[in-house]
């Protein structure tokens, strides 16, 4: 389940997604699978070539690839979630949530 984004964030990601920008959208997420993670990062594209060359930067495999709809991405979580945001510079998408100045949606 995902929540803690605002209907505006969402739209804007996917915009993004659709011009083909490698995107990110942190939200706060729940799982039963994984009940130490609260937080997980979508990294989306819809040009899959783009995406999948992202993904070998940070040794993330093509198969890992959610292909929904039409918002291709990668869910980023735990300590991958953290390096990989810091390596690219955005890690205010996830200190806002640890901050508690997250939005609801």
């Amino acid at each position: 389940m995902a929540f803690g984004i605002t209907r505006q964030e969402l739209q804007a990601w996917k915009r993004a997604v659709e011009r083909g920008e490698i995107a990110f959208l942190t939200h706060y997420w729940l799982d039963e699978r994984f009940p130490a993670v609260n937080t997980v990062t979508k990294v989306g594209c819809h040009d899959m070539d783009k995406l999948v060359d992202w993904g070998k930067k940070y040794d993330l495999r093509q198969e890992w690839i959610h292909k929904r709809d039409r918002y291709p991405h990668f869910d980023l979580m735990g300590a991958r979630q953290v390096e990989i945001l810091k390596q690219e510079q955005r890690l205010e998408q996830l200190t806002r949530f640890k901050n508690g100045t997250h939005h609801s949606s």
